[in-house]
């Protein structure tokens, strides 16, 4: 019974080893995320490289770079549901195992995707390809690694280890940020767009079998009693918990956009409407997830002494109030953009410290990994994925003062979710 209440396999040591757990979550979804961002902060130079140009208008490659960047999100669905089953079914290590070589692949892949000089539309279509692969994978490890991470967690600790999930997440995107940023600042222009932006991703590639290796040391968290029982079938979580699947993208919504918003588009953003300087932008966004990142296990700590709900209220009440007038603060100034990041920051730390362990406390044992894959990123899919495509689309129609209250239309709905969410912080996690 007690190897049962801890979630562990009677098969497995007697005494858990919190640390190594977080470590081989961590370090898989760092590697996971860094690939995934190096994409964003790299687009300018990929739309020049592998999209066809348009004599009438400059943001059109840009625009096809960020709607490639949506296609990746539109797998992650699949990825959640896929890998959740496999989560569920096989085990929570051997689901993270195939994310992670995944990711490599799909990452070498975009190293060494061809430019459309070279192989004229095959280039978009090779980019595509990766990008769907990559998709897969990162949807799939949020389910598998929110879910590990959760269970891993002692008595009174979910909100600290669900941090975890954004604290590697940052470390992924700082380094692809800091990476992009020294590639831009050494590298003349020409040799910036022959060959410098295809470096991140095939270092990306290195780094995903060095998370490989650390999780081949993971320690199951499956209960010895879910292996024994019956499988789920794929799409279970869905037809026995419609509900809870409704409420995690309501949960999602408001956070979701706020995040790609404030982590990834905001430099390109502020580019865009600003005339900001490239290399400036990129370092201000660097020095702000640094920050972000130190805030993470604040937040969850809180959230163990106070419970989620306050925490998500901070978040989805300030972005609704606040969204507005920090974008429109954005001026010619690197110090005004990292002010309006860092403020964004702190607020999004209500919603991300928490949501891996809101959504875990959701779904019971039996189906959690892929209850909350795939709910959860459908809406990321819808919400976030979109966000650079719909910035930057509302600046080619002549609106770009539009987006600053769409973000916050859908952090003001994600609100009344939180306050009808009931509190699960102090009850026990179902195992």
């Amino acid at each position: 019974m007690v190897a049962i209440m801890t979630g562990m396999d009677t098969d497995s040591p007697p005494a858990r080893r919190p640390v190594r757990q977080l470590l081989a979550a961590s370090v898989g979804n760092a590697v996971e995320w860094y690939d995934w961002y190096a994409y964003t902060f790299l687009a300018t130079y990929i739309a020049d490289q592998v999209f066809p140009k348009s004599a009438d208008n400059s943001l059109v490659p840009l625009l096809s770079t960020f709607a490639v960047f949506a296609v990746g999100f539109f797998m992650r669905p699949v990825g959640g549901l896929l890998m959740g089953a496999i989560a569920d079914r096989r085990g929570r290590r051997a689901a993270l195992t195939v994310t992670i070589l995944l990711m490599g692949g799909s990452s070498l892949l975009v190293g060494l995707t061809p430019t459309y000089a070279a192989a004229g539309v095959l280039a978009p279509v090779v980019l595509v390809v990766a990008r769907l692969l990559q998709g897969l994978s990162v949807g799939g490890e949020f389910a598998a690694s929110t879910t590990f991470l959760v269970e891993s967690a002692g008595p009174g600790r979910r909100g600290l280890f669900s941090s975890f999930q954004y604290v590697s997440t940052t470390a992924g995107q700082l380094v692809a940020s800091g990476v992009a940023t020294v590639l831009v600042d050494t590298l003349d222009e020409g040799r910036m767009n022959g060959w410098g932006w295809r470096v991140p991703f095939v270092f990306g590639a290195v780094l995903s079998l060095v998370g490989f290796w650390i999780r081949q040391g993971a320690q199951e968290t499956r209960s010895a009693e879910l292996r024994r029982a019956p499988r789920p079938g794929l799409f279970e979580a869905l037809r026995s918990h419609p509900r809870e699947s409704l409420l995690i993208g309501g949960i999602t919504a408001g956070g979701t956009i706020a995040y790609y918003t404030w982590t990834s588009y905001l430099p390109t953003y502020a580019e865009l409407n600003t005339g900001l300087d490239k290399s400036d932008a990129l370092l201000a966004g660097t020095i702000s997830l640094a920050f972000f990142g130190l805030l993470q296990p604040l937040g969850g700590l809180l959230s163990d002494r106070f419970g989620r709900r306050p925490l998500l209220l901070f978040f989805g009440v300030g972005f609704a109030l606040l969204s507005v007038p920090l974008l429109h603060a954005l001026r010619d100034s690197f110090a005004v953009l990292l002010l309006v990041q860092c403020a964004g920051m702190i607020l999004l730390t209500g919603f991300t410290s928490i949501s891996a362990a809101v959504n875990a406390e959701i779904f019971p044992p039996r189906v959690r990994a892929a209850g909350i894959g795939f709910p959860y990123s459908l809406t990321v899919a819808l919400f976030g994925g979109t966000a650079p495509y719909v910035g930057t689309l509302f600046k080619e129609l002549g609106h770009s003062g539009l987006f600053p209250w769409y973000v916050a239309v859908l952090c003001l709905l994600s609100s009344l979710v939180y306050l009808r969410l009931p509190e699960t912080a102090h009850k026990e996690l179902e195992r």
